[in-house]
């Protein structure tokens, strides 16, 4: 996630159980940072996004996110109203090691939380009571928690598509080093194929960096399209960083030699310029498998 400022009323070391109120609203952008580490001797812990901190009876919990130890492990999310629990959503991956520090990142979109831990998505979990409600964290169980900071995220509330793919449009101005590209979108959720972002040059059709994330075969595809025939294939990822109904931020940084990118904060790839022109790099195009939300470039 792009964490645009730092983050606001860091709370750091807190004693386990722990139980704070929040100082402002939790609404859509909003994003809170939980770092710490996991016993050698860890069953379960649990994220508790409360409404209030009454024990009797019981607060309403809106996002209840419990790793359990058990076995290989696996993470439980519910939702506590007028102290009866939900409907289990069970998430068999297990980020989380023992004797390991990880750091958690929740963000609060309009319809639903999104989980990453340690820098890669994990989960989905859509609002059942609304988030303006919640105005307590709690956390229990066998863990030690370092920090929990809270951060505005500089994406819009607006989680509305305003555009119609597929997308052509020239840049405010051509491509240069130094140059930094943002997309933000949210991946359909049941996608059919792929997405592609390119950078064109409008004058030879040459598309200078075509980014193609292939959703069902969990591939990232970099190429380049120029005198009328695609290079070799880029294919080499240490994580696919998408996953279905994802929000996604894409950042793509001009530097000296290369393109960098990356995916809610996190670097993903680097891809060489092959075409090395920059300034006559003027349009981007996109299309295929998501809702478009925001393009920005500086």
């Amino acid at each position: 996630m792009m964490l645009s400022n730092s983050p606001q009323n860091v709370v750091h070391n807190p004693v386990i159980p722990y139980v704070g109120t929040l100082s402002e609203e939790l609404g859509p952008g909003k994003l809170v940072v939980i770092k710490g580490q996991v016993p050698n001797d860890a069953d379960r812990f649990q994220v508790d996004f409360q409404c209030g901190s009454s024990v009797k009876p019981r607060a309403d919990v809106a996002f209840h996110f419990n790793p359990r130890f058990k076995k290989s492990g696996h993470i439980v999310c519910n939702t506590l109203t007028k102290e009866k629990w939900g409907w289990e959503e069970i998430t068999n991956e297990m980020p989380f090691e023992k004797g390991k520090p990880f750091e958690i990142i929740i963000m609060v979109l309009k319809d639903k939380f999104q989980v990453a831990v340690n820098g890669k998505h994990l989960l989905l979990y859509k609002h059942r009571i609304e988030p303006e409600k919640i105005d307590t964290l709690g956390i229990y169980g066998k863990v030690q928690i370092e920090s929990i900071g809270f951060h505005s995220n500089l994406m819009q509330t607006s989680e509305v598509s305003q555009f119609t793919l597929p997308y052509v449009a020239r840049l405010s101005s051509a491509l240069s080093r130094g140059r930094t590209i943002v997309i933000r979108g949210e991946v359909k959720k049941n996608p059919k194929g792929s997405f592609s972002v390119d950078l064109v040059a409008s004058s030879t059709k040459d598309r200078a960096l075509h980014l193609n994330p292939r959703l069902n075969a969990k591939t990232f595809v970099r190429n380049s399209f120029l005198c009328e025939s695609w290079g070799e294939e880029e294919r080499s990822i240490t994580h696919f960083p998408f996953s279905p109904g994802m929000y996604f931020e894409m950042i793509i940084f001009c530097a000296t030699n290369e393109y960098k990118v990356a995916i809610n904060g996190v670097h993903i790839l680097e891809y060489k310029y092959r075409f090395k022109e920059l300034d006559k790099i003027d349009t981007l195009m996109i299309d295929g498998d998501i809702d478009l939300l925001d393009i920005r470039s500086w």
